[in-house]
């Protein structure tokens, strides 16, 4: 009887069998990873919410000059509808002939 050949795959070892958790220095540098990317989301969290509130402000000043030209048109009582603004149609204007 044979007896089966035994290759690289049968090797036993330790690999997997302890959690990285487990040895204290990996432990102590992924919670120094994580604090540190907390920092820079706490950091892009607040620029975000100051780039939104610049944002919001603008569109304010937008309203506002909005509401000043209206205003400022409503005072106005010419009827600019009536007439066409401009040089007549009946004068030649720029002619180009080739």
């Amino acid at each position: 009887m044979a007896v089966p050949r035994r290759g690289l795959q049968d090797i036993r070892t330790l690999t997997g069998k302890l959690k990285k958790a487990t040895l204290p220095h990996e432990a102590y540098l992924r919670i120094s990873h994580i604090e540190m990317e907390k920092a820079r989301k706490t950091r892009e969290s607040e620029k975000a919410k100051q780039l939104v509130a610049d944002i919001a402000a603008r569109l304010k000043e937008i309203e506002a000059e909005k509401e000043a030209l209206l205003q400022a048109m409503g005072e106005r009582s010419v009827d600019y509808r009536l007439g066409r603004l401009g040089p007549p149609r009946g004068i030649g204007g720029l002619k180009i002939r080739y």
